[in-house]
């Protein structure tokens, strides 16, 4: 008997029909004698509206109102998946994210997981109950409901997972595993039958949106055996697991991720003194803002031209940061574009081959296609580029790298 948590997105339970879908899933696991959690997402479009309600009311509605406010949108699954799962004779029980004791931290909106009490979910586990919990929520330590930011859902099952020293984490979604890239992008990408923890925390921070970056994390650091599932068709998955469980001779590069939320802001003529750098960003990371790729140029009459990235959806908030400190920094000039794109190449094997970046780069510049920003690391490398030619980029490294299912067989 095996201790499985799932978790089912909003797609998944988007409709009752769909929900009713999902629980004769979870009874036939139940019966098979496992032990099973579910965490599930709002209904699909229910997040949204609850959104569209609060921005009819105001433009920026209280973080700590909106985590009541979206928050409520898993209760309503939790609660209908139960009612499906006791009209199978399956004992379920619904939990909220309070209820459970997930403790996060106080950053509305964002909030991060700092403990979890599995104590009523073992007790009810022990009665062959199913525990369905809602994802993406918790509650800060003075009892203030909290949410993990889009996807947390993800992060709410593997932390589970990780709690109650579970076999397996499913994550059920509309895809039926992990691909080369996107897709809708590439017709010939294919399904990849495992991937390493590291991989897919690259593939996640890069823009792949299969699973959310801290979901992975959290599997990773506590060596949660990690599964993408679809939620419509039988198959295997994608396995995320450790670099042991993988095969030996990976591909140099394992997948194409890319990234349209993207923005970047750049101070020109800032005068290249130590400490500038941290000048520039701190108040960007006081606004809460994340900082993506930055690249410093110096220039020859000790100034430098200092550029980074943020989400496009925080570029306003961070342009208007940076017209503050232009003239305090004594910049000459403050620049932004909200029309660019990430491309980045993933792949473990990178690192015991050479001349992957000069690959990369010649394949680009055959397309025509001028790379603004270049970011590195062992597994991985990233270009920001003109926004229009993203798909471009995309196909031209599937191509390159033969990661199509053309160009090379899937592993079994």
């Amino acid at each position: 008997m095996a201790l499985i948590v799932q978790k089912y997105g909003g797609t998944s339970v988007g409709t009752t029909e769909r929900i009713e879908a999902v629980a004769d899933k979870v009874a036939g696991f139940r019966r098979n004698g496992d032990d099973i959690v579910v965490v599930v997402s709002a209904m699909s479009g229910e997040t949204n509206r609850l959104i569209g309600l609060a921005n009819s009311i105001t433009e920026e509605p209280s973080p700590r109102e909106m985590d009541v406010l979206v928050s409520t949108g898993e209760q309503v699954t939790i609660a209908l998946l139960c009612m499906a799962l006791q009209v199978r004779g399956v004992e379920a029980r619904s939990y909220t994210g309070s209820q459970v004791r997930i403790v996060t931290d106080d950053a509305h909106t964002k909030a991060r997981i700092k403990s979890i009490d599995e104590e009523n979910i073992r007790s009810d586990l022990s009665m062959g109950r199913v525990v369905v919990v809602a994802g993406f929520q918790g509650v800060d330590e003075t009892g203030n409901i909290t949410t993990l930011g889009r996807g947390g859902s993800d992060t709410t099952a593997v932390a589970l997972a990780a709690a109650l020293k579970g076999d397996e984490c499913q994550i059920y979604t509309d895809v039926d595993g992990v691909y080369t890239t996107d897709p809708r992008v590439v017709d010939s990408a294919r399904r990849l039958s495992k991937i390493t923890f590291e991989e897919m925390i690259e593939m996640a921070s890069l823009g792949s949106k299969v699973l959310q970056i801290r979901s992975v994390e959290f599997a990773g650091k506590y060596n949660v055996p990690l599964r993408v599932l679809s939620s419509f068709q039988d198959g295997p998955g994608t396995l995320i697991t450790t670099d042991d469980e993988v095969e030996m001779e990976q591909p140099v590069v394992s997948g194409i991720a890319f990234n349209r939320d993207e923005a970047k802001l750049t101070l020109k003529g800032v005068p290249d003194t130590p400490g500038i750098a941290s000048r520039i960003l701190k108040p960007v990371s006081d606004a809460n803002i994340e900082v993506d790729m930055i690249v410093q140029n110096t220039g020859d009459d000790n100034h430098t031209d200092f550029t980074f990235t943020v989400h496009r959806n925080d570029y306003k908030k961070a342009s208007a940061i940076l017209e503050a400190l232009k003239e305090q920094l004594g910049a000459r000039e403050m620049g932004g574009d909200n029309k660019i794109a990430k491309v980045s190449i993933v792949g473990v094997g990178m690192r015991s081959h050479a001349g992957v970046a000069t690959q990369m780069f010649e394949a680009l510049s055959s397309e025509g296609i001028n790379i603004q920003m270049i970011s590195t690391s062992e597994i991985k490398i990233s270009v920001v580029i003109d926004e229009k030619y993203l798909e471009l980029a995309v196909r031209s490294l599937h191509s390159t790298f033969g990661l199509g299912d053309d160009q090379t067989k899937e592993d079994n």
